[in-house]
């Protein structure tokens, strides 16, 4: 048996990562070494499981500079999409879980996120700044279906009239199309349609669990014609695998109605560099050597770069021709020629709400 045939009856088909990687807060980890020296090891659930979170707080306040979003509203704590570069991965170990399979396995819910919601725009010194929903995980991830979060944030956003920013791979959000067109009508919603490849052998070996490609044009499609400012996020950009598709997804955003677009490079920080590695290898191995290296290219050497301004992008020479051809092709496609700038001024606590205090 060759490495190729034996990474694939090891694969765990509908899963991004394909191990547990340690957490850095635990001092202690489980480990199956040696499976001929155990008798007794039950192997991890590989159903996904919903756990009852509670929470303080649930829109936070984005010190960043450069992610473009002051807040950021999450209604799920861990994406069964299992998105192998996800960024929010390295925060599902401040619960104690692993970025790796845990954070597709175990959601955290957050149902109270409603009622923390209203409670925070109650507050006296709110000035209605827009909020992104989600900043970490998507909002219209399978549980959604479920739980329906999500659309009760919604209808407070539009009931107090604050101003939504919104960022989702998923077709779901068309099953909210009638408050998403309300909101539409104040100016208090935008939305980004995440679409990192249009091959779908890629977008499932990255994104096992999320839409097809055609689907997320078709939803792009019908958020436009409903009134929707919609634009495209093409990210992360992974060098020698999806680089080279920028042209090709600018256009099929910008035929199907988005008016905007945005991108980045894949940076692997914390854990991500053993997850990302470990996939690379199981899924490409004739190309991980030349795909590893073109990442380490983007960040001088490294495969992370923290600096605020430069670790979205990157830099040097393979950085510099994603940008340039980024650019191109936003112009030829006429993105981004008009800010979008949401309402801030009809933001007003309901007077039934007032009352209850």
């Amino acid at each position: 048996m060759n490495f190729v045939e034996e990474n694939q009856n090891n694969y765990l088909n509908g899963r991004g990562a394909q191990i547990n990687t340690a957490n850095k807060f635990l001092r202690n980890t489980l480990a199956k070494e040696h499976v001929e020296g155990i008798d007794d090891w039950d192997e991890p659930n590989e159903k996904t499981t919903f756990i009852i979170g509670k929470s303080k707080s649930i829109a936070n306040k984005v010190d960043s500079p450069d992610v473009g979003m002051w807040y950021s509203l999450n209604p799920y704590q861990g994406c069964e999409h299992g998105c192998i570069y996800c960024y929010a991965r390295n925060s599902h170990e401040y619960w104690g879980f692993s970025a790796g399979l845990d954070f597709e396995r175990k959601i955290i819910v957050k149902q109270d996120a409603p009622h923390l919601f209203k409670k925070f725009l109650e507050k006296k010194s709110w000035d209605a700044t827009p909020i992104s929903l989600s900043g970490n995980t998507d909002c219209y991830q399978p549980a959604e279906r479920k739980f329906k979060l999500t659309r009760q944030l919604l209808e407070i956003a539009l009931a107090y009239k604050q101003p939504i920013g919104m960022i989702t791979k998923n077709s779901l959000i068309l099953r909210d199309l009638d408050i998403l067109q309300e909101m539409a009508k104040y100016k208090l919603v935008m939305v980004y349609v995440s679409t990192t490849s249009l091959n779908e052998k890629l977008r499932l070996k990255m994104e096992p669990r999320t839409t097809t490609a055609k689907q997320r044009l078709k939803v792009i499609e019908e958020l436009s014609k409903a009134g929707l400012p919609t634009g495209v996020m093409a990210a992360p950009i992974v060098p020698g695998l999806n680089s080279h598709e920028i042209p090709a997804i600018l256009k099929a955003a910008a035929n199907n109605g988005a008016k905007s677009a945005g991108y980045t490079i894949v940076r692997l920080n914390g854990s991500l560099h053993d997850l990302f590695k470990d996939w690379l290898q199981k899924n490409f191995p004739d190309r991980f050597d030349k795909v590893w290296h073109q990442i380490q290219s983007c960040h001088n050497g490294k495969v992370n770069d923290s600096r605020f301004g430069t670790r979205m992008r990157g830099e040097g020479n393979f950085a510099e021709m994603i940008r340039e051809t980024f650019k191109l092709h936003c112009k030829i496609n006429k993105l981004n020629t008009e800010s979008i700038i949401l309402n801030r001024g009809l933001f007003k606590v309901p007077q039934a709400q007032i009352s209850l205090f």
